[in-house]
């Protein structure tokens, strides 16, 4: 075999595997080299996303999201079961299932595109030379044209609250308790936070969130962050503003913290600790000193629009470079650069990336919020529509939350959408293609949507941009 490649890609989660793939694709010959391991010590493609994130975290929403329902919602439905349990190696048992397909399915994919996996780490060398550290301590050093840094990024540690993957966990750790713990402690209202926090809460955990920001899911439009933030509350989910944590200790298997708010020191005692603080470029040992790729101050790869390092044939993409932490810009870069690196015209808009909370509700949104319009000065008008009008929604006993849609006050092009409620996760593709396609809000307004459905709540929010909403006072 040939240690001489066209590309060679460090890393196989999302941004790295696809980019992998699309090289291939496109006659490239390919090599990826990624170091991660599935339970039974064999490389398990897929990165974080697949093997500890987006993947395995669904499936526990979506398992417990079942139990939920025959607990607390079916009964309106006219259903009743007696005495219903989880149980949670089955539970969790399901979770590791679906990783081993998804891993196992791109493994097959790197086969049917010839592409070479590389079992361990890999350093970047002067010269696009990559020398790759196996399990066993072996290590060998392959070569090629281009070099696609795809390293991701790990979770932040905080000095005083390690992990120590029993009673202190990172998402790795949250995704494969053994059974559900009485009190659960969450460091941070994030992504990460809200959705494993969901996850054990519907299991019957008293969860408590810690969160040290004022202002609760500040990334996302004030108005959806107070919905869902008013249906979390009801769902008695603790969630406790502007608390910053400064100390926790192990104690007889409980976890003994101390945070501190606007009102002084407190203390609270939980039986686990997940720590969700955010996720920080994984650069580690990627680089050799003399490679010429440079970082910036919060260790990412610094890059150009094209995500290039400056270095001739050297690209970075996903987690460990600037830019959102989301395993579809990852993608969507690794697609790009495989064709820039192919002489096609690759293509990414930050500016229509989604957002995707899988919580319950549903939070999702792309485009600007009201708060980054205001502050840029840029003339806007407002829709927005409830999903408690809409029919579908209320079949399914699911009517919370809304539709939000912002559009230019001059031009009417949409600038940004913003939804809570049922579903959105995939509502929200369609107000990206209307913003990528540079549309307004009549024109989401003009298109036919089938009656009855989720989809009639965003049809709705842009009639109701300029005051012409069917089913609701304007």
């Amino acid at each position: 075999m040939s240690d001489k490649f066209d590309v060679i890609v460090i890393g196989a989660g999302p941004a790295g595997y696809v980019a992998a793939i699309r090289a291939a694709q496109l006659g490239l010959k390919t090599a990826c080299v990624d170091a991660f391991a599935g339970k039974d010590g064999k490389q398990a493609l897929g990165g974080t996303c697949l093997n500890v994130g987006c993947i395995p975290s669904k499936a526990l929403l979506d398992s417990s999201r079942q139990f939920h329902n025959l607990t607390h919602n079916f009964a309106v439905h006219g259903i009743s079961a007696d005495n219903p349990r989880i149980d949670v190696a089955t539970f969790v048992g399901r979770k590791d299932k679906i990783v081993k397909q998804f891993t196992g399915g791109v493994s097959q994919l790197f086969k049917a595109n010839k592409i070479t996996p590389f079992f361990g780490t890999g350093k970047l060398l002067k010269g696009n030379s990559v020398e790759v550290t196996a399990p066993d301590g072996g290590k060998q050093t392959i070569s090629a044209t281009n070099v696609i840094l795809a390293s991701g990024s790990v979770p932040i540690e905080l000095p005083f609250a390690k992990f120590d993957g029993k009673n202190i966990v990172d998402n790795a750790g949250a995704l494969d308790l053994t059974e559900v713990p009485k009190r659960l402690g969450v460091i941070g209202a994030g992504v990460i936070g809200l959705e494993l926090g969901s996850v054990w809460k519907r299991l019957g955990a008293d969860v408590t969130i810690l969160e040290a920001l004022p202002d609760f899911l500040s990334v996302a439009d004030a108005d959806v962050a107070k919905i869902a933030a008013r249906e979390f509350a009801k769902q008695g989910l603790t969630i406790k503003l502007g608390a910053k944590l400064t100390k926790a200790d192990v104690k007889k298997n409980e976890v003994e913290l101390t945070y501190e708010d606007k009102d002084g020191a407190h203390q609270l005692t939980v039986d686990k600790l997940l720590v969700a603080v955010g996720r920080r470029a994984y650069t580690t040992g990627l680089l050799a000193d003399d490679t010429g790729v440079k970082l910036d101050e919060r260790g990412r790869i610094v890059v150009d629009e094209h995500n290039h390092t400056g270095v001739d044939g050297v690209w970075a993409i996903g987690d460990a470079v600037r830019g959102p932490m989301l395993a579809h810009k990852g993608s969507e870069e690794g697609v790009a650069v495989a064709e820039w690196i192919a002489g096609k015209a690759g293509h990414i808009n930050y500016d229509t990336i989604p957002w995707v909370i899988y919580t319950e509700p549903e939070i999702a949104w792309a485009g600007k919020t009201e708060k980054e319009l205001k502050d840029a000065g840029i003339p806007y008008k407002v829709g927005t529509f409830p999903f408690a009008a809409i029919g579908r929604a209320v079949a399914m006993n699911e009517a919370v939350g809304q539709v939000k849609m912002l559009a230019h006050a001059e031009t009417d092009r949409l600038l940004g959408v913003h939804m809570v409620g049922p579903g959105v996760s995939e509502l929200i593709a369609e107000a990206v293609v209307t913003m990528e396609f540079k549309g307004s809000a009549e024109d989401l307004a003009r298109i036919v949507h089938a009656h009855p459905t989720l989809s009639e709540a965003v049809h709705e929010a842009a009639l109701s941009v300029d005051k012409r909403a069917i089913h609701k006072g304007n």
